[in-house]
């Protein structure tokens, strides 16, 4: 064998390594397993060290495999008994195998269920694609039912419709030899091979453009069980006593992001604490719950972007990634917060605006498709694969300058650092802080409500909320945010004040728009007065009486109970209102939104007592339930068609606890 033949058949296998779960839910001793409610999920790191989340829904059958990768990448399936109903599969054994082949990752392991089982369903693509499958309910289909995504068909069909050198120029760029090799994708290939005393079924897809391939294999002994596959179904019966046990492997060709590690995340200060849960053998519970949410922040972060979350948000949103970066600023490294400024910023729009959420690998071509659609742009087709950028959001453009002014006013970076990170990337965040600066300007200059700060309005007439309560009606139909307005806004003019300021102490250019801010920057201190709720006691009373009287006879007995137990509040209860109307008057909606103004600035004892104190009364009163928490709104002192919009959409409503909230508080 030639040398460059022994080089090639190292580089074909990099690495194939045996490894427990690095993190998996509900784990003895550490959750409640009823709260599950038949889902468990294990959580791996495959070789390039990207996380691959499986989990078990054993109450639909749905077996899903997210690919937390470059292209946020999932493969399902679903698995029902001979009865029809969602089958009892199980993990066998706690392994999996990792492997670097041929530039594709893969992923093996083993599930286990008692009889015989049929599988189908086969979604191979984006996460995104899944998550809408699942919303719409399509797990419970039959299990040969065709699941094609919308966008593509649509797209196939119209290029069979184009004259012929269009279509074969529309085919040319998407790589398919014809049109039937081209509506093969939308769908995935469903193979049985049969080997020596083994079988396997293989489910393979391309994404729409050819440029991208995932499979997922299951295989098992032929002795102990035989496999049949008829259509787009596999039924496996069993040969031999004992359960059935299957080996599943899933592979991908996408591209891997780059990880972080736990030394680069976390600062001295946080490793130090480690240390001392570590040493702490008398409480051992204590060190596996840090270690595993020390796993779990490292599952979520790599060099090009933190994830918001998995498994259904596997991938870049704007607004949760500079949050994550304010309240983890206590015990994260400072580097962290470089990557996360950089990564904003290669995403700005040429405005200046932060992007909210990106779209790429297979959602990006269904975006694009439909973009395609719309247009009619042949050269759409070449480039399907190009992340789309969502920028209808409000608050992570002002949240963006906040980040970078405690980054640029951290002492404790060396000056010289400081100065190459932020000439590196001066040009995009003196492009932010203009934006910034221009959408403050007309309440500068005349600061009345409806000079605010405003959101976007739909093609309905509705306000689209563009903050992070973006249900439907999670600003109760207002256009103009407290929390952007009084929040992000005023805190943002600071934070150009003080980037200016740390730009020209460095020997930087300057941020031309801070000349003169300071005077805007003090008119946009008093926004709150346009939020300003004011409600006597008695009108305090007769608003709960309302609305209790419209709830059902069980609820109003509940909530009279703990008016009861805990009585109206005394003297004048204040609170600023969760938004303002077109016409910029105070939608008298309680919200957990002061939160995130306390964790900005420090408004003085009164004040903050002030803003808290609907934080600490019961609902439904104020905001908090007992034994769960502050609900995110109380529509309480509100109208009834405010009432009803929240019972239509429950998302940011008085009946839901967020965890974002409490965070912040």
């Amino acid at each position: 064998m030639s040398l460059l033949a022994l080089l090639l058949a190292a580089q074909a296998v990099l690495r194939a390594d045996s490894m427990p779960p690095y993190v998996s839910f509900p784990e003895a001793g550490l959750d409640e397993p009823a709260a599950y409610e038949g889902y468990q999920t294990r959580l791996y790191r495959d070789a390039r060290g990207n996380a691959i989340q499986i989990y078990l829904d054993r109450t639909s059958g749905r077996v899903v495999h997210l690919w937390a990768d470059a292209l946020d990448e999932s493969l399902g399936f679903t698995a029902r008994d001979s009865a029809g109903r969602p089958a009892a599969v199980a993990w066998a054994g706690v392994e999996a195998t990792t492997r670097v082949a041929n530039g594709r990752r893969s992923l093996a392991y083993r599930l286990t269920a008692p009889g015989p089982l049929s599988f189908g369903l086969f979604v191979l693509g984006s996460m995104r694609v899944e998550r809408d499958f699942q919303y719409a309910g399509r797990q419970h289909d039959s299990l040969g039912a065709a699941f094609i995504v919308p966008e593509f068909a649509t797209l196939v069909d119209e290029i069979a419709g184009l004259p012929g050198p269009e279509r074969r120029r529309a085919l040319t760029l998407l790589g398919a030899r014809d049109l039937a090799a081209l509506r093969a994708r939308l769908l995935p290939r469903v193979t049985l091979v049969r080997s020596p005393g083994r079988w396997s079924i293989r489910v393979a897809q391309p994404s729409l453009d050819g440029k991208n391939h995932l499979s997922l294999t299951l295989s098992g002994d032929a002795r102990r069980a035989s496999a049949r596959l008829e259509g787009r179904v596999v039924t496996i019966r069993r040969g031999a006593a004992g359960p059935l046990e299957i080996t599943v492997q899933v592979e991908t060709d996408g591209r891997a992001l780059t990880p972080l590690t736990r030394e680069q995340i976390f600062n001295d200060q946080f490793r130090r604490f480690y240390a001392g849960v570590q040493a702490d053998t008398a409480h051992p519970l204590r060190l596996r719950r840090l270690e595993r949410e020390v796993r779990g922040f490292e599952l979520l972060s790599s060099r090009e972007k933190l994830m918001a979350g998995l498994p259904n948000y596997a991938t870049y949103f704007g607004r949760d990634m500079l949050m994550t970066a304010l309240l983890m600023e206590p015990v994260w490294s400072d580097t962290m917060v470089e990557h996360v400024i950089a990564a904003a910023l290669a995403k700005l729009a040429p405005a200046g605006e932060v992007s909210h959420e990106e779209a790429l690998g297979g959602q990006a071509i269904r975006e694009n498709a439909a973009e395609y659609h719309r247009r009619h742009d042949p050269s759409l087709l070449g480039q399907l694969q190009t992340v789309r950028e969502n920028y209808f959001m409000v608050d992570d453009d002002f949240q963006l300058p906040v980040v970078a002014a405690r980054y640029a006013a951290n002492a404790a970076i060396p000056d010289e650092r400081k100065r190459r990170f932020l000439q590196a990337h001066l040009q995009e965040l003196v492009r932010n802080l203009a934006f910034v600066a221009r959408q403050a300007a007309p309440y500068a200059r005349e600061p009345v409500a409806t000079n605010l700060v405003s959101f976007r309005r739909d093609d309905d007439g509705w306000w689209h909320p563009g903050s992070w309560r973006d249900s439907r009606v999670g600003y109760a139909g207002g256009r103009f945010a407290f929390d952007v307005n009084v929040v992000w806004v005023p805190a943002a003019l600071r934070a150009v004040i003080t980037i200016d300021s740390t730009l020209r102490a460095l020997g930087l250019a300057g941020v031309p728009e801070a000349r003169g801010l300071e005077a805007a920057a003090q008119t946009w201190r008093g926004v709150e007065r346009h939020f300003a709720v004011a409600l006597a006691p008695a009108e305090v009373e007769a608003r709960v009486r309302a609305r209790l009287e419209a709830l059902p006879a069980a609820e109003r007995a509940h909530w009279d109970q703990v008016l009861n137990r805990d009585g109206m509040p005394a003297g004048t209860l204040r609170f600023p209102a969760l938004a303002l109307d077109s016409a910029g008057r105070p939608i008298p909606v309680m919200s957990t939104d002061p939160a995130a103004w306390l964790l900005l600035e420090d408004l003085g004892a009164e004040r903050e007592a002030e803003l808290l104190r609907p934080f600490l009364l019961p609902y439904p009163v104020g905001l908090l339930i007992d034994g769960v928490g502050p609900v995110a709104a109380n529509d309480v002192y509100a109208t009834p068609a405010v009432w009803e919009m929240f019972e239509r959409d429950l998302y940011h409503s008085p009946r839901v606890v967020w965890g974002r909230e409490v965070n912040v508080l």
